[in-house]
């Protein structure tokens, strides 16, 4: 495959979204939107089509018609918030500034909440040929910001009259990685909701986590807005919301957990179920006749066979 440049279609977005200089920040919506009927997430914007978390990944989410960017976030050195799913450049699918491979004996070396961002700004991530997605789309494309990301999504949807879309926000945060790939969770959550009311997208974002203590912080502070509850334990329904001590507006697992019982006690206790990650089509099928309320998947095209 050809690498392709891409950052000149993201310019252009950028620039359409600028007024008088600044950004475009209109709120997007004056009241609290329902989720979607049926949610249909890309996963890390597109992963299956083109490199995950960038900008390219989140606009082709949107030509393929989602009605929802689900992405991962990670906080840098100097606090900026950004997009990646690794807490270390990942050499599977990442390269260094100068184009090099990172060497194995460097594996984890590259620790995003150790470095400044105008650093990892400076990794390629979207060159590399990564054989778990073979149809993925090569092209020169760092880690954004996620206001970056917001920018161009709002751009986007406005230059081609689209409906708003929700953000699924991420937050990659356990308890070992305190202070070592990642802040507490009060300063992860502060920094992430300061991105969010700068843009005033608020209304439109779910912020979900396999940690709940980021979700128990959101809750505190931040009690109108959305959370989901990432689960891939086979400790069940009851455990895991215990654990989380209130009821999440969408209950997230592997889809492999997903069973005509775990869709009829998400819907009694007035929850979403939206699992992920469903890349294939006659899986994606038998979910939504379960009664699933969403998909998450590396492949949005598949959507629209859907």
């Amino acid at each position: 495959m050809h690498a392709i440049l891409y950052y000149p279609l993201a310019a252009l977005l950028l620039l359409t979204a600028c007024t008088s200089g600044k950004m475009n920040h209109e709120p997007v919506a004056a009241t609290n939107p329902p989720l979607p009927a049926f949610d249909l997430e890309g996963h890390r914007g597109a992963r299956g089509l083109l490199p995950e978390n960038t900008v390219p990944a989140m606009l082709k989410a949107l030509e393929l018609g989602v009605t929802t960017l689900e992405m991962d976030a990670h906080i840098s050195q100097d606090g900026q918030v950004f997009l990646s799913h690794d807490p270390y450049m990942n050499r599977e699918h990442e390269l260094l500034p100068s184009g090099e491979e990172i060497p194995e004996a460097d594996a984890k070396k590259y620790v995003h909440y150790q470095m400044p961002y105008s650093r990892i700004r400076t990794f390629d991530v979207g060159s590399k040929y990564f054989s778990k997605f073979p149809e993925q789309q090569l092209m020169k494309a760092s880690k954004p910001l996620l206001s970056e990301v917001i920018d161009s999504a709002q751009a986007y949807i406005k230059a081609h009259g689209l409906p708003q879309v929700f953000y699924n926000i991420e937050t990659k945060s356990k308890p070992s990685g305190d202070s070592k790939y990642h802040p507490a969770p009060e300063e992860f959550v502060d920094r992430l909701m300061t991105v969010v009311d700068e843009k005033n997208i608020r209304p439109y974002v779910i912020i979900q986590s396999f940690d709940p203590r980021t979700l128990q912080v959101l809750r505190r502070k931040h009690p109108d807005v959305k959370t989901s509850l990432l689960v891939e334990n086979l400790k069940g329904l009851d455990h895991n919301l215990t654990q989380l001590g209130f009821t999440p507006n969408i209950y997230s697992p592997n889809y492999k957990l997903v069973t005509p019982a775990l869709v009829e006690a998400t819907h009694k206790l007035g929850i979403k179920l939206v699992p992920w990650t469903v890349n294939d089509l006659q899986a994606m099928q038998r979910l939504k006749q379960m009664g699933v309320d969403g998909i998450i998947s590396d492949y949005p095209n598949l959507f629209q066979e859907l």
